[in-house]
């Protein structure tokens, strides 16, 4: 028998067999109940200005699954236009570890610190008389420097989005060709 909230009845006699169903009616629905182990957001929505934010829920095997439809702001004032871009500090980081940028502005200036790391030790070369060296020689060598210098500025990525503020595309556009010319 289902739980049913009108019983017992004011002023009845407690029933042992009604009470039982009573409690087995309450773990029933207690049991159906949804038990959430994890939230997940699957998407996140950008709906045009001045429209209603909405948000779906959805539960799939112990997960909350949400996706957000959120309007898009209005355009904000435009801000002082960049004047400068200042390299604050150049980081040396140990062999194989990945290259990054950090970039931050102060309304005016962008900051960049880079953190760059070092090549692996090259094996030692061929003692020759000193102060001679062979043009082949020479060349042998400028290679193997080369193929041993890190080509770890790969995983430093472009500022793919562009600034409205012309200086400041200008200024995105050289710290692209900058970042470009590192790779190998």
């Amino acid at each position: 028998m289902p739980f049913d909230p009108s019983l017992p009845q004011e002023n009845t006699l407690a029933d042992a067999a009604q009470m039982r169903s009573q409690f087995n009616g309450l773990k029933a629905l207690i049991d159906a109940n949804l038990t959430i182990h994890a939230a997940q957001v699957d998407a996140v929505n950008t709906t045009p200005a001045g429209g209603p934010a909405n948000v779906v829920a959805t539960v799939n095997g112990g997960t909350l699954h949400l996706t957000f439809d959120l309007p898009r702001g209005n355009e904000g004032p435009q801000g002082p236009p960049l004047t400068s871009a200042v390299v604050d500090m150049v980081n040396t980081l140990p062999p194989g570890s990945s290259a990054s940028v950090n970039v931050t502005s102060d309304g005016t200036s962008l900051h960049f610190t880079f953190s760059i790391p070092q090549g692996n030790d090259g094996s030692p070369g061929a003692q020759g008389l000193p102060g001679e060296v062979t043009l082949n020689d020479l060349n042998n060598g400028l290679l193997n420097t080369l193929n041993q210098t890190s080509n770890l500025s790969n995983s430093v990525a472009t500022l793919d989005n562009g600034f409205t503020s012309p200086e400041t595309e200008e200024l995105r556009l050289k710290l692209n060709e900058l970042i470009t010319a590192l790779r190998r």
